[in-house]
């Protein structure tokens, strides 16, 4: 099924710590006017860092974005993803490998109140990435991938990612 943004109005957009995903959900958020969600701002209790929202509510708060018309829904937490998949018309994985992840998460910095120890906690996190077996892992996305219906790409690397923002225009 080809992908193609004119026809996608309610796009998630996910992928590992430091993948971009923030980046592109902006960038498609600003080239077709439609609100994106950052399931962080979700996943996390407003300005903190570390403290989790409680999950009914964050369900909810992603259930209720996802009834929208139109919106990119960004994050790496798969059980939130796969809610926002049930009225989604399109799924972009970006699928890149752990150099790139780690570049991202160091050029962006410290984020939300995010101490250093927080930060290099976060990129421990993701460093596992491909280790971990749940539905925040590459294992969790790989079935998000393969079980959604609906169109879908996968960028594998930084330069897909920005041919792919390039064709935004």
């Amino acid at each position: 099924m080809e992908f193609k943004l004119d026809h996608a109005r309610r796009i998630v957009v996910t992928g590992n710590g430091g993948s971009g995903k923030s980046h592109l959900a902006q960038r498609i958020a600003q080239t077709f006017a439609i609100p994106a969600v950052d399931l962080d701002q979700i996943y996390w209790m407003e300005n903190s860092y570390g403290t989790k929202r409680d999950d009914a509510v964050a369900r909810d708060l992603v259930e209720k974005a996802a009834a929208q018309p139109a919106w990119v829904i960004e994050g790496v937490f798969g059980a939130l993803c796969r809610i926002a998949l049930q009225t989604a018309t399109g799924l972009i994985w970006l699928d890149l490998p752990w150099e790139e992840c780690r570049a991202g998460l160091t050029q962006r910095g410290l984020r939300r109140s995010m101490t250093d120890a927080d930060h290099a906690e976060l990129v421990a996190w993701a460093a596992a990435y491909w280790t971990r077996q749940n539905a925040n892992s590459y294992a969790g996305h790989l079935r998000l991938f393969e079980t959604f219906n609906g169109p879908k790409m996968r960028l594998k690397n930084r330069a897909d990612v920005d041919q792919f923002v390039a064709g935004l225009r």
